[in-house]
């Protein structure tokens, strides 16, 4: 949780009241007070585990007792399902913050099943992104009023997920199949998310979102590439798609990262173009499909050396990580997408033998010399 003294640190240092050497001092200073006596991450870890279980259980109780119902009874429960859980989050607030933050965050899970219940209690549920919207604007208005870091997190995936939900629903309608700009939105959403830690900068909420970058990096690129195998064409695309799919990242760089954003723009580029390379190629086009396939594993290739780049410039050994990650997943793909029906079974075989074990080592090497390079240049 992000604590008062930090909001109104970062205005004191902004306006010139506050040194930078004298910000570190105060914030070693408050760490030191705060610190608990060694059980922070087992209570962090109980109330995530008590989050899952009791949202878990509550739905379970609604979903086996649902038919049995009335259609007032029900709407009256699901009203209550949410009302308890942040009165309850109220009630604590003062004697155990975390255990609010963990009952609030219910409370706002709690709204989505209730939308989504009250949907279909009323048959309004046929456009279902708009359900994921008011979601979204719940978890919105949670965050403006509590400051919660829980509640921002939600509506980091809230949002894209809406986006994403009105053009799958548009993309039906037309009967076509170009789902390019929404999987290079999320890719650029997801590096945007990775670089939510910047120099000083350090708050729940910024690594929550790296995290979210992190775990969706890998998948999304991935999917991204694979436009050509899912028969993705490009032909016809939308503006308002893909300029959402590229503004949508660089705003929520700049509120992370400020002037440091101009990096982003590079991410943002690069998933523009590897979604466009991934797209089938038209008939007329002069490059053929193997052509364009090996363009694309190039361009992947080079996509995870300027992440680990980055990771390097700002000292971020997560971004390291996923570079060699990804630099190896793309290698493994070339391998048995052009490579291996060249040989036969056991020759094959040998070589995917030989390529796990020397390049795991070589990769592997590479990733240690990196991170032991940014920690010492970080002493």
């Amino acid at each position: 949780m992000r604590n008062d003294w930090e909001s109104h640190l970062e205005q004191w240092a902004s306006a010139g009241l506050v040194d930078a050497a004298a910000a570190g001092q105060i914030r070693q200073w408050e760490a030191n007070q705060a610190r608990p006596g060694g059980l922070r991450w087992p209570i962090w870890l109980a109330l995530a585990f008590g989050v899952l279980t009791l949202g878990a259980g509550v739905l379970l109780f609604v979903s086996s007792h649902w038919d049995q119902l009335a259609p007032g009874q029900r709407m009256t429960l699901v009203v209550l399902m949410i009302a308890v859980f942040h009165a309850a989050g109220a009630a604590v607030a003062g004697r155990f913050p975390s255990l609010a933050i963990a009952l609030h965050t219910i409370g706002t899970v709690a709204l989505g099943a209730g939308i989504a219940l009250a949907g279909q209690i009323y048959h309004i549920s046929e456009h279902w992104p708009a359900a994921i919207l008011l979601w979204a604007v719940g978890a919105a208005i949670a965050w403006a009023l509590l400051r919660h870091w829980t509640q921002a997190t939600l509506v980091a995936v809230l949002v894209p997920w809406w986006l994403a939900g009105e053009w799958l629903i548009r993309v039906q309608e037309l009967q076509a199949s170009d789902w390019a700009a929404v999987a290079a939105g999320i890719c650029a959403l997801s590096l945007t998310y990775l670089g939510a830690r910047h120099g000083a900068k350090e708050s729940a909420l910024r690594k929550a979102l790296v995290w979210l970058g992190g775990l969706a990096l890998l998948p999304a690129a991935s999917i991204t590439a694979a436009g050509m195998a899912m028969g993705w064409q490009t032909e016809e695309p939308s503006i308002a798609a893909w300029s959402i799919a590229a503004v949508l990242p660089l705003a929520v760089a700049v509120a992370l990262r400020g002037r440091a954003a101009i990096w982003n723009l590079g991410s943002v580029a690069w998933t523009m173009l590897l979604a466009v390379m991934a797209a089938r190629p038209k008939p007329n086009m002069i490059l053929n499909e193997p052509r364009a396939s090996i363009l694309v594993y190039a361009w992947c290739a080079i996509g995870a050396v300027g992440l680990a780049w980055w990771g390097i410039r700002e000292a971020r050994s997560e971004r390291i990580n996923l570079a060699v990650a990804g630099f190896a997943i793309t290698l493994l793909c070339f391998y048995f997408s052009n490579v291996m029906d060249k040989f036969g079974r056991s020759a094959s075989l040998v070589v995917l033998g030989l390529l796990f074990l020397g390049g795991g080592w070589l990769l592997e090497k590479a990733r240690r010399r990196l991170i032991s390079q940014i920690r010492q240049e970080g002493a």
